[in-house]
């Protein structure tokens, strides 16, 4: 039996064990994710400050072009959600030293790469209300700043000197791609099902949420030995 909410509300939720869980929502509140994200901001909110300052020193090139594509990304906005969990993450376990600042903003550094080969790979047009990278520098260059943000992204997880977040983010990586070509080949496929949609979007955004949180929780871990899959 179910019961429809009353007017102006919503139910928001998810199923748990057959169990369905939520609660009932204001629409308006739906609409504004930055009553919903306040505790973790008050968390992460000091040292977000320092990521976006790291961001901006890393998107940095004698060749041009590269920070100018990068920053017409970065500054477009976004939320930050990835870093922010890394912090979090971090925090929960009482990590007392700097790296999971430095792991937090490659997190981010990873996502921006990201995001940077799928406009090219969606043929996107819009990003964040705006034209995309590749719609004014054109496909090449996207992918090829992408994969300088990528490479920056990884010279920081070697900075912080754990080699559990260097393979817990090289995973990710490799995640990643391979969902871009699960969805690559699944486009316009009328027979994909559920299952293989899921399995899609767990590579390609699931996995980069789980790692940066994985990744933060682990900053303290540094000067391993490398470990096998």
């Amino acid at each position: 039996m179910t019961h429809s909410p009353p007017p102006g509300m919503i139910i928001t939720g998810c199923r748990y064990l057959g169990v369905p869980l939520g609660r009932v929502i204001a629409i308006e509140e739906a609409r504004d994710g930055t009553q919903a994200l306040q505790p973790l901001l008050d968390i992460v909110n000091e040292d977000m400050e320092a990521i976006n300052r790291i961001i901006l020193d890393k998107a940095v090139s004698d060749v041009d072009m590269i920070p100018q594509l990068a920053h017409h990304l970065i500054d477009s906005g976004g939320k930050r959600l990835r870093p922010m969990l890394a912090i979090a993450a971090a925090k929960l376990c009482k990590y007392q030293g700097s790296g999971h600042i430095r792991t937090a903003s490659a997190v981010e550094f990873m996502h921006t790469a990201t995001l940077l080969h799928d406009d090219v790979v969606d043929e996107s047009g819009t990003r964040r209300g705006k034209k995309t990278a590749r719609m004014i520098w054109g496909n090449q260059a996207s992918v090829l700043v992408g994969d300088f943000l990528l490479g920056q992204a990884f010279k920081m997880f070697v900075d912080v000197g754990s080699m559990t977040v260097l393979r817990i983010m090289s995973n990710a990586a490799a995640t990643i791609a391979e969902g871009e070509v699960m969805q690559l080949a699944a486009a316009k496929n009328t027979a994909t099902t559920e299952d293989a949609y899921l399995e899609i979007i767990n590579a390609k955004t699931a996995a980069l949420f789980a790692s940066a949180a994985e990744s933060g929780a682990t900053c303290d871990h540094v000067d391993e030995a490398p470990q096998g899959d």
